[in-house]
C-alpha cells in the first residue's frame, strides 16, 4: 500500500497525467471546434491537386507573391492565408490583379475555372494552415435567422457597408464594396479572411451559425423590393439630399421661372 502511494506521488506520474490531459483536451477541441464544423463540407485535395496548383501559381502568381509564396515588395506572403482567401480573391476576379491600385476591383473571374481555383487553394494551404473553404451548410444562408443576421450586420458591418449593404467610402481612396448579389460562400470567406481593410471575424468572434444568419440577411436584401419607388442606392439621407439639391430643386426652380415668364 505504501509502495502504491509512493508511485502516485512520484514526479513522473504528475507529468504523465498532464500529458494525457493535454492530449485528451486537444483531441476534443480538434473534433468539436467550430472551425472543423464550418469546413466539414470543404473539397478533399490530393497530392496531384497540390502539384497542379503549384504550376498554376508559378505561372500566374509568383511574380508578385514569390516563387514559394513568401511575398515580395509588390505582394504579401501567402503562408497561412488558407484556401478561403484564394477562393475569395480568385473566385471574385480580384486576383490576378488587373492593375496596380489602392484596392483590388471585383471583376468576372475569366482566368480560371473552379477546379483550377481549388488546385491553387490546395497549394497555398500546403504553405501553411489557414481558414478553409466553408461548408455549404453555413455558406448558403439557408435556414439562417434573418432577424438575428440583420442585428449582427448592423452592429459589425453597417458602419462600412451601409445598413442595406450598399457599400461606402473609406480612407485613402479605399471603399467598402456593395454586397448585393454576392455568393454566400464568398461572403463567408471574406468574414474569415478579412480582405483589404476589412477586419477578420474568426470563429471566436462570430460562430458559423452567426455567419449563416448574416448571409441569410444579405440574401433577403437581394430580394427585397422598395415599395416607395427608386431606392437611390439605399444611402439614406445623404443620397436623398444629393438628389434634391442637384436635381429636384433646380427642376422646380426652372419650372417656376418658366411659368413666371409664361404668365408675363
Amino acid at each position: 500500500m505504501k509502495a502504491l502511494a509512493a508511485r502516485r506521488r512520484h514526479p513522473a506520474a504528475l507529468i504523465a497525467l498532464l500529458v494525457v490531459g493535454l492530449i485528451t483536451v486537444g483531441g476534443l477541441f480538434a473534433v468539436l471546434s467550430p472551425m472543423q464544423r464550418a469546413q466539414a463540407g470543404a473539397p478533399q485535395v490530393s497530392a496531384q491537386d497540390v502539384e497542379a496548383g503549384k504550376k498554376l501559381f508559378l505561372a500566374n502568381c509568383a511574380t508578385c507573391h514569390g516563387a514559394n509564396g513568401q511575398g515580395t515588395k509588390t505582394g504579401p506572403s501567402l503562408a497561412g492565408v488558407g484556401a478561403a482567401s484564394v477562393d475569395f480573391q480568385v473566385g471574385t476576379g480580384r486576383m490576378p490583379l488587373a492593375a496596380p491600385g489602392v484596392q483590388a476591383q471585383r471583376t468576372e473571374p475569366v482566368y480560371f475555372n473552379q477546379t483550377q481555383i481549388d488546385q491553387m487553394a490546395a497549394y497555398v494551404t500546403s504553405l501553411g494552415p489557414g481558414p478553409g473553404i466553408p461548408d455549404e451548410k453555413y455558406a448558403s444562408g439557408q435556414g439562417g435567422n434573418i432577424a438575428r443576421g440583420g442585428e449582427i450586420f448592423r452592429v459589425n458591418c453597417a458602419m462600412c457597408h451601409n445598413f442595406a449593404g450598399s457599400g461606402g467610402a473609406l480612407t485613402r481612396g479605399k471603399y467598402a464594396p456593395p454586397l448585393k448579389d454576392i455568393e454566400g460562400k464568398h461572403i463567408y470567406e471574406a468574414m474569415v479572411t478579412g480582405p483589404q481593410s476589412m477586419p477578420v471575424f474568426n470563429e471566436t468572434n462570430l460562430d458559423p451559425e452567426a455567419k449563416r444568419d448574416v448571409i441569410a440577411y444579405l440574401h433577403f436584401l437581394d430580394k427585397n423590393e422598395n415599395p416607395g419607388g427608386h431606392a437611390l442606392g439605399n444611402f439614406g439621407p445623404v443620397g436623398d439630399g444629393f438628389f434634391f439639391w442637384l436635381i429636384a430643386i433646380p427642376v422646380m426652380l426652372g419650372a417656376a421661372v418658366w411659368l413666371g415668364k409664361k404668365a408675363a
